[in-house]
């Protein structure tokens, strides 16, 4: 079975940092390009940052103006984990965090594979 699992949610003041995983199975991880959408309360999913596979794009990395010089995505192909690193958050950031195998999409029903979020809360 295809298995997408994001952690590393939570609360956290404005200003702070907060690591998101995101550990795939049952799919050549390697060989997909990976999305990080997110879906924050009332508002339509949005993708926020892409990496690459390396037989695609060598791990290019492309992320959404609001979360720029911000966010940082990255992956480990051996450990089939996808990772996002998120600073200097804002209220804004809050939201429902989704990993997605694919790219390009912002509907949460537009990838071939997507996991189960996790809730991030950027409150004081």
């Amino acid at each position: 079975d295809v298995q997408l699992q994001a952690s590393g949610g939570g609360v956290v003041q404005p200003g702070g940092s907060m690591k998101l995983s995101c550990t795939a199975s049952g799919f050549n991880f390697r060989n997909y390009d990976m999305t990080w959408l997110r879906q924050a309360p009332g508002k339509r999913s949005e993708w926020i940052s892409i990496i690459n596979s390396y037989p695609t794009g060598r791990h290019a990395t492309y992320y959404k103006d609001s979360v720029k010089g911000r966010f940082t995505i990255s992956r480990d192909d051996a450990k089939n984990t996808l990772y996002l690193q998120m600073d200097r958050l804002e209220p804004d950031d809050t939201a429902v965090y989704y990993c997605a195998a694919g790219i390009g999409s912002d509907s949460l029903d537009g990838y071939d594979y997507r996991g189960r979020g996790t809730l991030v809360t950027v409150s004081s």
